[in-house]
């Protein structure tokens, strides 16, 4: 199989639910890499939360961060950002509190992470997923022509989508999109994960029908679309598993390593 490039979620994806690598998706990545075929994370968390993966693992790739809004290559050069104003993201602060979501939000600049309250417990496991810490503060923190790459809202798993909704109708200029059932990610209009891989693709001259894809959650939509071989992780809604064929097995069960040993883009250990 003539594969020219992988990009694979991390949360439910690349990470099992403890957070870990398998043997297998190790073993598949490095194969990748002997053939020169670039392997690229893409992630709605900042570099921060992004680089504590590859320095475990011992290895380093490209990464998307903030569901697209940021890339960077495997030696952490900028290929592309983009955001949103701080008078925007101010907007949105207000709104969110204004409306006493039951919710906590996330400022995401550069590899800063802004947050109202650290003791917030929703802020504390967040931590502890992503091995980086918060800083707490405001957006006065920010110098008045800051570009913020993301905004994220931790929810009450049963407010979630009510919270999504009326943040959509509020702001129909900018991407609102639930990534988790207590997560909803908003960016500058446009930035999607699909984006994100037809900009690096487009950029890197790699054809989209040559393209692999890994993802579990409903932000992953957009990029399994673009791809020539998007593969739903077998952990994913069953939502999602009625929109797209390809179902590999779970992120607890090696599946990006069974389904790029399938398709024949690496060889079985």
């Amino acid at each position: 199989m003539n594969v020219e490039i992988v990009f694979s979620d991390v949360d439910g994806t690349l990470l099992n639910n403890e957070h870990k690598m398998l043997e297998g998706t190790m073993y598949a990545i490095r194969k990748l890499q002997e053939k020169d075929i670039p392997f690229v994370i893409i992630s709605a968390r900042s570099p921060s939360g992004i680089y504590p993966i590859l320095e475990e693992n011992g290895f380093s790739c490209p990464i998307i961060s903030y569901s697209g809004a940021l890339i960077l290559d495997d030696k952490k050069n900028t290929v592309y950002s983009t955001g949103f104003d701080k008078e925007t993201a101010e907007n949105v602060i207000n709104f969110i509190e204004g409306e006493k979501f039951d919710c906590c939000w996330n400022l995401y600049t550069g590899d800063n992470w802004i947050v109202k309250d650290k003791k917030d417990p929703r802020v504390i496991c967040e931590e502890n997923i992503v091995h980086t810490e918060a800083m707490e503060g405001t957006l006065a923190l920010l110098p008045d022509n800051a570009e913020l790459e993301k905004i994220l809202c931790i929810c009450n798993p049963e407010k979630t989508i009510e919270i999504e909704d009326k943040i959509k109708k509020k702001f129909p200029m900018l991407s609102v999109v639930k990534s988790f059932h207590t997560m909803i990610e908003i960016m500058q209009t446009g930035i999607t994960k699909g984006s994100a891989v037809l900009e690096l693709c487009k950029l890197w001259n790699i054809k989209l029908d040559k393209a692999v894809a890994f993802g579990d959650n409903f932000n992953d939509a957009d990029m399994l679309d673009v791809v020539g071989f998007p593969f739903l992780m077998g952990n994913a809604p069953e939502e999602l598993k009625l929109r797209f064929k390809n179902i590999t097995d779970s992120n607890n069960d090696e599946g990006i390593y069974k389904a790029l040993v399938k398709m024949g883009a690496i060889s079985p250990r």
